[in-house]
């Protein structure tokens, strides 16, 4: 359960007055959770490409290949 003392810190904010406390840790419990599956995507593109965000040592120098059409 919930700390007294935060409760009653949290029941004392105007928007959980206004709003409600419940409406408030809903809010709040689905932004950590949105926060949790971005940084889970993020840690996944860096697992999945480095880092560095560049491409493999493979494909070093092709960058220099491709060709842009005349404006």
């Amino acid at each position: 359960m919930f700390d007294e003392e935060l409760l009653a810190e949290l029941d004392d904010d105007a928007v959980v007055r206004e709003e409600g406390r419940s409406a408030v840790l809903r809010r709040v419990a689905a932004e950590y959770l949105e926060q949790r599956r971005r940084d889970a995507i993020t840690r996944g593109y860096q697992s999945a490409y480095g880092s560095s965000g560049g491409a493999d040592d493979e494909l070093e120098g092709w960058e220099d290949e491709g060709t842009w059409p005349n404006d």
